[in-house]
């Protein structure tokens, strides 16, 4: 089905490899469209709780084939029919985003890892906002979510300037929620994969949602989001299962009902 990618689900993780390693993971139109359509899969399987993306081999993604851009290439309508409704899909999906960053994550790359919503990084992996290196500007909704996680003053210096950063670097930023060795990695992304993965299904997607919306609200739409949300959440099985876990002192098991 997919030519740019694998997909596979193990365990309620749906797993979605970059797979163009000899191009580290550069995106093509093609892959633009096979990331939106997986991610979209994953959603709508009931099966899956937590969504992984990674890349195979050496890089996580290394941003836009540039031997595939033509010349005269209007790169907003690129954006606009390519990478926008890639965005959308991964920020819209219910399901909680893990991109797992195994490798360098450059330009359209880093805005793919931006647009999760946890960052696991590799000890070897490093992020660029490569773009002002061939007269760009940072798209994809990087100038939505960097500023958002690390801040105005410290996005601009990421944008403008173009600097690698690594791994430990990012994780001081606030760009990476974990580091793992070589040793731990695979396990460690299952591990947090299966963490998010056993988590209340609902609970999670309005968390999410919730989040999402508090940056465009005032407090009185903020506090009435809440309250929709919390009634909608407390009318779920897990919510009953949650509070008889929690009298019973044991470990609750949420079916996502």
């Amino acid at each position: 089905m997919f030519e740019t990618i694998e997909y596979e689900v193990k365990e309620r993780v749906s797993w979605i490899r970059l797979n163009r390693p000899d191009k580290l993971n550069a995106f093509t139109f093609r892959m633009n469209e096979e990331v939106k359509e997986a991610v979209k899969k994953a959603t709508d399987d009931q099966d899956v709780r937590c969504i992984v993306i990674t890349g195979n081999g050496r890089a996580f993604c290394s941003g836009q084939d540039l031997n595939g851009v033509e010349e005269g290439l209007d790169h907003g309508e690129m954006l606009r029919t390519a990478y926008n409704p890639m965005v959308k899909q991964i920020v819209s999906s219910s399901k909680p985003v893990v991109a797992a960053i195994n490798g360098v994550a450059a330009g359209a790359g880093m805005s793919l890892a931006l647009a999760c919503d946890f960052r696991l990084a590799h000890e070897s992996a490093s992020f660029i906002e490569a773009f002002v290196h061939v007269g760009l500007v940072p798209d994809s909704g990087s100038t939505y979510f960097l500023p958002r996680l690390i801040g105005h003053a410290k996005a601009l210096e990421l944008a403008m300037l173009g600097e690698k950063v690594s791994a430990p670097d990012a994780k001081e930023l606030g760009l990476v929620t974990e580091i793992f060795s070589d040793e731990q990695w695979e396990q460690g992304i299952v591990e947090f994969a299966n963490r998010l993965a056993g988590l209340p299904p609902k609970a999670a997607a309005l968390i999410k949602q919730t989040l999402i919306k508090s940056f465009e609200s005032s407090l009185d739409e903020v506090l009435e989001s809440e309250a929709v949300a919390q009634r909608e959440a407390g009318q779920t099985n897990d919510h009953i299962e949650g509070i008889k876990a929690f009298t019973e002192k044991r470990k609750p098991i949420f079916h996502g009902s």
